[in-house]
């Protein structure tokens, strides 16, 4: 069973989202700002990491940077999950460490071939 951990602000919809990955027999960890989602990652070491851009405290970008720069953390593959869909916001979350980028609102079909995709490339 592999472990996400979902970062997210807002308590609905990381409530949703993890429900709907408990029931797609992920184990998930829930975070609400970036300062958190650093130590969750570092304490638990997840298998991949769902990043809210938009968080308090420490942003998805800083944070984005900071897990990839700390060698305990760099190989957890980081999907960015933003409402920021304007023309070059896919290349700023990869520019700060992302390794795959997706819309809000969710589609939760499209983030679970991303979510496989990536397990599959670490396994």
């Amino acid at each position: 069973m592999a472990t996400i951990l979902l970062v997210e602000d807002d308590e609905m919809n990381r409530d949703m989202l993890r429900r709907r990955l408990v029931k797609r027999d992920f184990s998930v960890i829930t975070a609400e700002d970036g300062v958190k989602a650093i130590a969750a990652a570092q304490a638990q070491a997840p298998d991949l990491i769902l990043l809210d851009m938009s968080l308090p405290l420490k942003d998805g970008w800083q944070t984005a940077g900071e897990l990839k720069a700390d060698a305990q953390t760099a190989a957890i593959p980081i999907i960015a999950l933003t409402a920021h869909a304007m023309d070059g916001d896919r290349q700023r979350a990869l520019a700060a460490g992302c390794d795959d980028y997706d819309t809000k609102p969710v589609d939760f079909k499209r983030l679970l071939v991303k979510i496989q995709a990536h397990l599959d490339a670490g396994a």
